[in-house]
């Protein structure tokens, strides 16, 4: 199971992120995550800087595979816009680049005003947006009239020698089949296995399956649980409601409802790299062929140098 860092934009300045990749390819890390937001969940986390950016910039400071966990090209930028910025990335990073892709949350792909669809509408979207993708980076004019999404004559000229591939995030059964039937790959961030299985019975075979988890150094458990659950308790919101909630602030009310004891159960916290092994144990044991790894907090050198000591 290969290893790799995730970069978290909601937290962390563009020099910050590209510090952090940085220094993940010279510990020995194999890859990257980097999340697309246009907020971040809460004000206390404070950053959200344009992925296309920092993908960018990465082309010029790292030479291993990157992958978008995940971008929506489905309302706040539309597939065609998000086409190029692919393929343009590709070429920048001499085709090691990933497009990873899910149906979003309100918190970013309300911002133009944009109607909030269902989870199964998003799904529709989310598949013929791949599909338009797909048909602007055979290099041909394109010309689409589809039930979501309207492309007059559009071509993209600048274009890797292969297309870039596409993993699907997906939880519920009908995501799964649709990651199964078009997806390149697939991204989770729980270790699932009996999604994962899912997966590849419905038409994934052997194609490759990503997963991620947080975890929040510290020089001790208790100081880890207290930063972690200053700038993440968002992950503790249970259900859609990561889906539906329109604003870093109803994340920071909802969030009141999570206490530091559920960040202690649910997220890796301190110097030990005990707990890290178990988590990449679980991943392995679930089927991952990649899983990633991101920081929460001010001590993400700590936390790489512990990966490169332990674990790489």
């Amino acid at each position: 199971m290969r290893i790799g860092y995730f970069l978290s934009c909601e937290e962390y300045t563009p020099a910050q992120l590209i510090e952090q990749a940085k220094a993940a390819q010279d510990a020995g890390f194999q890859s990257l995550w980097i999340s697309d937001h246009f907020h971040p969940w809460n004000d206390e986390q404070g950053q959200s800087p344009f992925v296309w950016s920092i993908i960018g910039a990465l082309s010029q400071v790292v030479s291993i595979p990157v992958t978008t966990a995940v971008t929506c090209p489905i309302i706040r930028m539309h597939p065609t816009v998000t086409a190029q910025a692919a393929a343009t990335s590709a070429v920048l990073h001499d085709g090691r680049f990933v497009l990873g892709v899910g149906t979003g949350e309100a918190l970013n792909e309300h911002i133009n005003g944009d109607r909030w669809p269902f989870a199964d509408e998003r799904l529709e979207m989310l598949e013929e947006s791949i599909e338009v993708m797909r048909e602007l980076w055979k290099g041909d004019f394109v010309t689409h009239r589809g039930r979501h999404y309207q492309v007059d004559q559009a071509r993209i000229y600048t274009l890797p020698a292969e297309p870039p591939k596409v993993y699907i995030s997906a939880f519920g059964p009908k995501a799964i089949e649709v990651a199964a039937r078009i997806g390149d790959g697939y991204v989770s961030t729980t270790p699932d296995g009996d999604l994962v299985g899912k997966f590849r019975d419905l038409g994934g075979g052997d194609k490759p399956v990503q997963g991620g988890f947080k975890g929040c150094w510290a020089p001790s458990e208790d100081e880890g649980v207290r930063i972690a659950h200053r700038l993440w308790p968002n992950s503790g919101v249970p259900g859609e409601l990561s889906q539906v909630l329109p604003s870093p602030r109803h994340f920071e009310q909802a969030s009141q409802l999570v206490t530091e004891d559920m960040m202690r159960e649910s997220v890796v916290c301190g110097p030990d790299p005990a707990g890290h092994a178990r988590q990449l144990q679980q991943y392995e044991k679930a089927g991952f062929d990649e899983v990633y790894i991101a920081n929460m907090g001010p001590h993400y050198s700590e936390l790489i140098d512990m990966y490169r000591s332990e674990f790489l």
